[in-house]
């Protein structure tokens, strides 16, 4: 008895204290959100946010950030500089006092900022903790040079003050992410290589936000460069997210006011497609969930039309007023907030909630863009019309969606006729095989794992939803049977908690016509079922390109370079057995190869054979689905599906050195 009370012992001496930065070591995705490709690039960002912090401010124009050729990252500003006088509180310079205490920096009050990007305070001393060596240098407003350096969150050096240089005020720092925290990063290999994809992707967008900054980006290691400037500021940004569309007039609302301490800053521009498009920021932070100012917008934007329209005589008296989803088909807009003192909620800062800023949109938008409806009537004209046309689809769609569910009913089956379900009740162990042709679907049902394994086979070609309305889409039975199947709904209907099945997995032909099929889907997803990808739900399904058979063994590969490597290996492996195995003559033949075939689609598999090389999860490859760039995604869908055939042709001509001729059947 004794024993297990000392086991059960609670007292002081079992309180870890961790003093410093060593609670950033220890719980490093408290800071940063992962150890992952996600958190290392993070590092880069909290220290470049200083950089535009002081581009905000008004004290900086240029910001470079540097992938070295040793794995290392520079960003350099041309601000005032960390100040390097000694800190009244902790005795130590301000500069290391800064880089290695958590919430200490100009962002706690005291005037340093009005607004930031970084809500903690956190950056530059997580990024110190975190990285296995990490240099500071500072010029000051007299041109003094000052440096110190860190391993690992702790200094190595004192400051040092190197005198006077020719370069110019600001603040520069080197750092090199951490292996021992950065474990994960398995595909960026050790020394970490960072990715410079990202770090164009955040200077453009930044340069976006912070009209008049220019933001220098270089690649040691490739030699390649990127500048980027943008004096129209979001009225650029707008210009590029609407670039391949059609749009209703080439004139772009913009409005920049201070409300109280707050500044609001606001483009849009509508386009003839039926999809929104409104990126929200505070302080230059994305908001992909939104927040107080999205709502201010929506709600000023509803009221606002729906004024002018009647006013106008655009809205009869007998018409129902237009919804905010109408009013939203077609719009493209950013809303960038700058506030003291952001509330955001979740620790990515998804989503702003300062109730404040809901009312100072509101009123911005309320004056402003009342006054630019009645200033410029033609683009006000179009924008009724267009989301007049939308109010009567909505209409139409729900007509038809009643339709649909009213024709269900009746036959007393909710589920689409085709769709061959599984037996289990739990969503989480389930998975949706769609599935290219009835041939193909046939042997999917005969070889599944029917417990977990439900199959829509789908004819043809799918409707490119690109462009089409609901009311459309739910004329098209195929589009209706996927709706239905999933359980998710649609439109206003949509709940992402309704969906059957954790994994919904396309399984089309490894050709041309298969890839055009699985584009036609996953258009529809990203425009009407976004969550459903961004939940991790949507998969792409493998199917083997050969099957090598050697003997009694089989060997599926999935394309032309893999189908070599293995010839070769079996090659290798009869020579190292003692087999005479002559390069120069036939190397499938001498390697007791009996059947090198080439599947041309699903439907050419056998059940048997479709489970073992696609269905089986022991040996089935997939792809999943996610989006790593909204904006380039819906460019790409854009370019891809949309009405633009020229730039959908220069889209493919650039990039016809990497089609393989055998796959166009030609």
């Amino acid at each position: 008895m004794a024993k297990q009370k000392a086991v059960d012992a609670y007292g002081a001496e079992q309180i870890q204290v961790l003093e410093g930065l060593d609670p950033v070591r220890k719980r490093p995705g408290m800071y940063i959100g992962s150890t992952g490709y996600t958190g290392v690039h993070h590092l880069i960002k909290e220290i470049a946010d200083n950089c535009i912090d002081e581009a905000i401010a008004g004290h900086a124009t240029t910001v470079m950030i540097e992938l070295l050729a040793d794995g290392g990252c520079r960003v350099t500003d041309d601000g005032r500089g960390i100040p390097v006088d000694i800190h009244p509180k902790t005795g130590k310079s301000t500069l290391e006092t800064v880089l290695t205490v958590l919430h200490a920096g100009g962002k706690f009050g005291g005037g340093g900022y009005k607004v930031a990007t970084g809500l903690h305070g956190v950056g530059s001393s997580v990024v110190n903790a975190l990285s296995v060596k990490f240099i500071a240098e500072v010029v000051t407003s007299n041109s003094r040079l000052y440096r110190i350096e860190f391993e690992r969150g702790k200094p190595t050096t004192k400051l040092q003050d190197l005198g006077k240089t020719d370069r110019p005020h600001g603040t520069s720092i080197t750092f090199y992410p951490d292996p021992e925290i950065f474990k994960e990063t398995q595909e960026l290999a050790h020394p970490i290589r960072l990715d410079y994809k990202w770090v164009k992707n955040y200077a453009k967008h930044q340069a976006y936000l912070t009209k008049g900054i220019r933001i220098k980006t270089t690649n040691e290691a490739t030699d390649s460069r990127y500048e980027y400037y943008f004096e129209g500021g979001i009225k650029s940004y707008v210009k590029n997210l609407n670039y391949g569309k059609d749009v209703l007039d080439e004139d772009i609302f913009y409005v920049e006011r201070p409300v109280e301490d707050c500044m609001v800053e606001i483009a849009i521009q509508y386009n003839d497609t039926y999809a929104e498009n409104v990126n929200a920021y505070a302080n230059n932070v994305p908001n992909p969930e939104g927040g107080t100012h999205l709502i201010g917008f929506r709600t000023a934007m509803t009221r606002v039309v729906n004024d002018y329209a009647r006013k106008n005589g655009l809205l009869k008296e007998k018409d129902d007023n237009l919804t905010g989803d109408d009013i939203r088909e077609g719009q493209t807009a950013v809303i960038l907030v700058k506030l003291p003192d952001p509330q955001f909620e979740g620790q990515t800062k998804g989503k702003l909630g300062n109730p404040e800023i809901r009312k100072y949109v509101d009123s911005v938008i309320s004056e402003y863009f009342g006054y630019y409806l009645d200033e410029h009537p033609n683009v006000a004209k179009k924008i009724v019309s267009k989301v007049v046309l939308a109010a009567r689809a909505r209409k139409a769609a729900r007509a038809a969606r009643e339709g649909v569910l009213r024709k269900g009913a009746m036959e007393g089956f909710n589920l689409p006729s085709k769709l061959a379900d599984c037996s289990s009740a739990n969503p989480a162990e389930c998975e949706l095989y769609i599935v290219e042709g009835d041939s193909a679907g046939g042997s999917a049902k005969s070889g599944r794992d029917s417990r977990t394994q439900a199959i829509l086979p789908l004819r043809g070609k799918v409707l490119n939803t690109e462009r089409a309305r609901l009311d459309k889409m739910f004329a098209n039975k195929e589009i209706v049977s996927l709706i239905k199947g999933m359980g998710v709904g649609i439109g206003d209907a949509f709940d992402i908690n309704g969906l059957r099945y954790d994994r919904i997995i396309i399984m089309t032909d490894a050709d041309v016509d298969g890839s055009h099929i699985a584009t036609l889907l996953l258009t529809f997803f990203f425009r009407f079922m976004r969550d459903v990808v961004e939940g991790g739900h949507v998969y792409l399904a493998k199917p083997p390109l050969f099957l090598i058979k050697q003997g009694q063994t089989k060997h599926y590969v999935y394309d032309e370079e893999s189908k070599d490597v293995k010839i070769s290996e079996l090659a290798e492996a009869r020579k190292a057995k003692g087999a005479n195995v002559d390069p120069a003559d036939d190397i499938v033949k001498q390697a007791g190869i009996t059947l090198l075939q080439r599947y041309k689609g699903l439907g050419e598999m056998d059940a048997d054979q479709l489970w073992e090389t696609t269905m089986d999860p022991a040996n089935r490859v997939l792809v999943q689905v996610s989006i790593e760039d909204a904006e380039q995604a819906d460019a790409i869908f854009t370019k891809l599906m949309g009405n633009e055939v020229m730039m959908r042709k220069a889209f493919i001509q650039a990039r016809s050195k990497d089609l393989n001729l055998e796959d166009l059947d030609v």
